[in-house]
């Protein structure tokens, strides 16, 4: 997990594999742990004492880019950012089959899945939280692509689940994805056992002395030979 340092705030490049706050089954060995080892316990209380300094998450095995708060006033101003829809949060995601269009929307409101409450689903009828997800091709892989998402909203499994439901769900997710014989090959041959899910960029406004800044993350090294491998 790297660090990044700002006043008040801070933004960490995560590890996929690292789980962000204990929770069931995750009481040791989170990023939540080990920010308070590394701030020394000087971080926001909003959350509470099981998610302090936490803002908003990414998935266990989605690695990348967050931010967390320092302190309350700190909070509070990256939590108004967040529900005005005003972060910048762009993720570089490979998925399967290759998408007609080169950019699209998917505009589909999301909720725990009532036949599985470990998965969300895109819901009707007025139940669940309004999702928008603005997604852009990048590169053509072998029955794959390199598609950038950028979080109008941010909900849980957001680009999990929206990419799934165009026909393009990410490769090697063990939730919402299949996997092919020709990428289940490679993925076995990888050892390459998550999402190919990375939180590649995020730009806010700084809760504080209001300066706009912006974050980027490469990506990772797994993902990296994911896509030498389906080169075409």
């Amino acid at each position: 997990m790297a660090t990044l340092p700002v006043e008040q705030v801070a933004v960490l490049d995560k590890a996929a594999g690292l789980v962000v706050h204990p929770a069931a089954g995750n009481f040791d060995g989170t990023l939540v742990n080990a920010l308070l080892h590394h701030c020394a316990g000087k971080l926001s209380g909003i959350g509470g004492v099981a998610r302090p300094g936490i803002v908003h998450r990414i998935d266990k095995d989605t690695s990348g880019l967050l931010v967390v708060a320092k302190t309350d006033v700190a909070h509070e101003g990256l939590a108004k950012q967040f529900a005005a829809h005003s972060i910048d949060r762009r993720y570089l995601a490979i998925v399967s089959g290759v998408p007609k269009t080169s950019h699209g929307i998917v505009d589909a409101p999301l909720a725990r899945s009532s036949a599985n409450r470990k998965k969300i689903a895109i819901v009707e009828g007025g139940r669940g939280k309004r999702a928008v997800t603005h997604w852009k091709r990048l590169q053509l892989l072998n029955d794959a692509a390199l598609v950038e998402c950028r979080l109008e909203t941010g909900r849980t499994h957001q680009v999990r689940v929206h990419m799934a439901s165009i026909g393009h769900p990410l490769i090697g997710d063990p939730v919402y994805g299949r996997s092919g014989k020709t990428h289940g090959k490679i993925l076995k041959a990888l050892g390459f056992h998550r999402q190919a899910l990375h939180a590649a960029e995020l730009g806010f406004t700084h809760p504080v002395t209001k300066s706009r800044l912006s974050f980027s993350s490469p990506m990772p090294a797994d993902m990296q030979e994911l896509m030498r491998a389906l080169g075409v």
